[in-house]
């Protein structure tokens, strides 16, 4: 027999560890809720985790068999299981995240095991150790041919055995999707049916953002974090249907392709890199003078800025535990180059607040945002007056999110950070004065990234 060990891939299909402990023998799965690894995850995402837990269960109820939930040190926990049940190995899927991979490591010292890789359509391990910008990296990982979905294992094929112990129940602050596998498929076929054949004309919408759950985009990355659907089916879907399309439909999904190829350099990223979470990727001739303003911060964190497009995308996410990608991207910089704070306390906080947080993607795209990790630009600076000018011009967005500038003529909102002190109180006394000036936090900006990296 042998025992399946889930982590963070919450689903039975297209699972190709679990594909594999069930080759040739029977299989027990095991779920560890190991504290210390889940010390590291926010509370929000910690409550959806468990949530799929329990929908992994479920799942495997219905096929007959169960999902062994067990509290403690995956080592010893796992160690038992092996001992009780008399298993010859413990399979798992690779992870790559430091406190995964030494607990990972920890197994394999004390356990027969055998690690597969399933996080990402091409392992790190057949591609270059370092790729400075996303160009190289793409050419080389679209060179390697992509697995089909992996095998889900028979109903024979699972030990039947019922156990009555269930992951904690942890509360949350805002409401969360609905978990689970059957949920993540749902989400997906509504995108294949309206939304990835436009994806690449309607992904920066910020109105169908604000009139869908969903949006111009797919909305899958929470179950991507959660592992709760597998990264081939997704892939092996949207390649057949760009196959099936012709012309602009085609564009249009291979963009959506072509974006889970950033998903994939960033696990590269952090394979390679086990300091990617905390330390600049790139080197710097001269150190970067962060600022650590505590109340530009905390007005930051709250969406209190006095920039519309960024005060927007921060209720959102205190709100929901989601940003859309066009204001995550203007958060991040505006924290980074305008207000000149480390990257690290603008991750930090992501961490704590997104169900979709994943671990490789939040702090990889910190880095670039910030110009410390891969960006082929020396120094990228989002302005948020330009960008919400050109994403939200009717302030759609903004107004769905920042309720003190509803009823203001959207130019007027648009151009806030721009207004004369007189003429905001007028128009919204109860919204927020810019923190910073628009152009003097931009230049100054530009100067501190080009000092450091010896251009002054």
């Amino acid at each position: 027999m042998h025992v399946f060990w889930h982590q963070r891939d919450l689903r039975i299909p297209d699972n190709r560890g679990l594909a594999r402990a069930a080759g040739d023998d029977r299989l027990l799965p095991v779920y560890v809720v190991d504290p210390e690894v889940l010390d590291t995850v926010g509370r929000r995402q910690r409550a959806f985790f468990f949530q799929g837990v329990r929908e992994l269960k479920a799942a495997y109820q219905e096929r007959g068999s169960d999902l062994l939930v067990r509290t403690g040190s995956a080592t010893d926990v796992l160690a038992d299981v092996v001992r009780e049940h008399d298993a010859d190995r413990v399979y798992y899927n690779e992870h790559y995240r430091p406190e995964r991979r030494e607990r990972q490591r920890q197994v394999d010292e004390a356990l027969s095991t055998r690690s597969v890789v399933d996080l990402v359509l091409v392992d790190p391990a057949e591609l270059a150790g370092r790729y400075e910008n996303h160009s190289r990296f793409f050419d080389d990982w679209q060179a390697v041919t992509k697995p089909a979905p992996a095998t889900t294992p028979s109903d024979e094929a699972l030990v039947g055995f019922e156990d009555d112990e269930t992951p904690p129940e942890l509360e949350s602050d805002i409401d969360l999707p609905t978990a689970g596998y059957a949920a993540a498929r749902k989400r997906y076929d509504a995108f294949l049916a309206d939304g990835i054949e436009t994806y690449a004309d309607t992904r920066d919408d910020m109105q169908a953002a604000v009139e869908s759950p969903v949006g111009a985009v797919s909305r899958l990355s929470p179950y991507l974090a959660a592992g709760m659907l597998g990264i081939r089916e997704v892939w092996a879907e949207a390649s057949e249907r760009h196959v099936a399309v012709e012309d602009d439909a085609r564009r249009n999904v291979q963009k959506f392709r072509y974006e889970l190829s950033w998903r994939e350099q960033n696990y590269h990223l952090l394979y390679y890199n086990q300091d990617l979470l905390s330390a600049n990727y790139k080197s710097f001739p001269n150190a970067i003078p962060w600022k650590s303003d505590h109340d530009h911060i905390a007005a930051w964190k709250v969406g209190e800025t006095g920039y519309p497009l960024v005060d927007a995308g921060m209720r959102q996410l205190n709100g929901e535990g989601y940003i859309h990608n066009r204001p995550r991207q203007n958060v991040a910089s505006f924290l980074t180059k305008h207000l000149l704070t480390d990257w690290r306390v603008g991750a930090d906080y992501f961490a704590e607040q997104l169900v979709d947080h994943d671990p490789a993607n939040n702090y990889a795209n910190w880095q670039w945002t910030a110009s410390t990790g891969t960006d082929s630009v020396d120094v990228r600076i989002f302005d948020p007056v330009a960008q919400m000018a050109k994403y939200d011009a009717g302030a759609d967005y903004v107004t769905a999110y920042v309720p003190e500038l509803r009823g203001v003529d959207p130019d007027r909102i648009v151009e806030w950070p721009n207004l004369s002190d007189e003429e905001r109180e007028r128009l919204a006394p109860e919204y927020s004065h810019p923190i910073v000036d628009r152009n003097a936090a931009y230049e100054r900006a530009q100067r501190v990234f080009e000092t450091a990296l010896g251009k002054r």
